[in-house]
């Protein structure tokens, strides 16, 4: 039998805010379950968050089970960079999914935290695992993991106000040609391929500002650097294609039989920076590229040149008077 609670409201003001000083739980934690019809106010189901409640109004909430998911064996490692009581700090695999869906049947990424046991508190009865952001399957890099609810709402904010953000390196087909390149585009889900995004008129605000960092040694081929200013689904992708230009081994987006092909897609999340839910200091951590990424540019680019345009202060310098 579900768990019901019920709150007599004192003065008026909204439900969501009401009921998150009740029960102690974030709005977005209120409005899971006012979405699962589990809040009745006077006895009648409520659907909107923003209600205003009257004074002595009675505010029921039936708390649904907590659904929990066995977690499937796991045959990867994920380096650990930072932990602590509060936050883990990343260094994603290519090729591991985040998130489980109906047609993912390997283990993800949300597997391996079930093993290690991280599993965030929920009132709307759904499984949580403090992912706050997401990296596509074939892009690697820096991705931090909330342990508790707090600081998941704590970082949460810091990705909406910007004040968390990621560097990534990328390397693309045909070089650009100038050293710093803004796209500011909206992006929507393609008319033409629902595997694609596409910069469409009726999409949401995107920005990425790229810096090129070196050129292959044929100057064919370059690595960049990309900021993004906003975080839209496969938006450094999408932005690239937008001028014509695509990331080496991305099957989805270069679609020229004559690109050049690589064992992964050469997009890397390098380096990630947030503001310390507890001690509010602002960190930041550099995930090093995986052996098939270093390989390729020890292969086709000066590794001397490499070295010294990836150093960490280089990029944050290289970006310091646009951003």
């Amino acid at each position: 039998m579900n768990k019901i609670e019920s709150y007599i409201c004192d003065d008026a003001q909204r439900l969501d805010t009401f009921l998150a000083t009740q029960i102690g739980q974030s709005r977005s934690q209120i409005a899971q379950l006012i979405k699962k019809e589990c809040v009745y106010v006077d006895g009648k189901i409520v659907s909107r968050s923003g209600v205003k409640l009257k004074e002595n109004q009675i505010v029921k909430v039936e708390f649904p089970p907590a659904e929990t998911k066995p977690a499937l064996d796991i045959e990867f490692n994920v380096e650990i960079l930072y932990e602590d009581d509060d936050v883990l700090v990343i260094n994603k695999p290519s090729g591991l999914t985040v998130h489980p869906a109906p047609s993912v049947k390997e283990a993800t990424l949300v597997d391996w935290l079930k093993h290690k046991g991280i599993r965030l508190s929920t009132i709307s009865g759904e499984e949580r695992h403090g992912i706050v952001h997401r990296l596509d399957k074939g892009t690697s890099g820096s991705m931090i993991i909330a342990k508790n609810n707090e600081a998941h709402e704590f970082l949460s904010t810091q990705l909406q106000d910007k004040s968390m953000g990621r560097y990534y390196l990328a390397v693309v087909n045909p070089p650009l040609k100038d050293d710093l390149t803004q796209i500011e585009c909206p992006i929507a889900r393609s008319t033409h391929n629902r595997l694609k995004m596409a910069c469409l008129e009726h999409g949401k605000y995107a920005k990425t500002l790229f810096k090129t960092l070196a050129s292959s040694n044929d100057e064919k081929n370059q690595l960049l650097a990309c900021k993004l200013f906003t975080g839209r689904t496969h938006q450094i992708r999408v932005h690239l294609e937008s001028i014509n230009r695509h990331i080496i081994g991305d099957h989805i987006y270069a679609q020229n039989p004559k690109l050049e092909n690589a064992e992964r897609i050469l997009l890397h999340a390098y380096m990630i920076y947030f503001i310390h839910p507890t001690s509010k200091e602002k960190l930041s951590f550099v995930a090093l590229p995986d052996r098939q990424m270093m390989d390729y540019l020890d292969k086709k680019f000066d590794m001397e040149q490499i070295n010294e345009v990836i150093d960490p202060s280089y990029i944050v310098h290289g970006f310091a008077t646009n951003s």
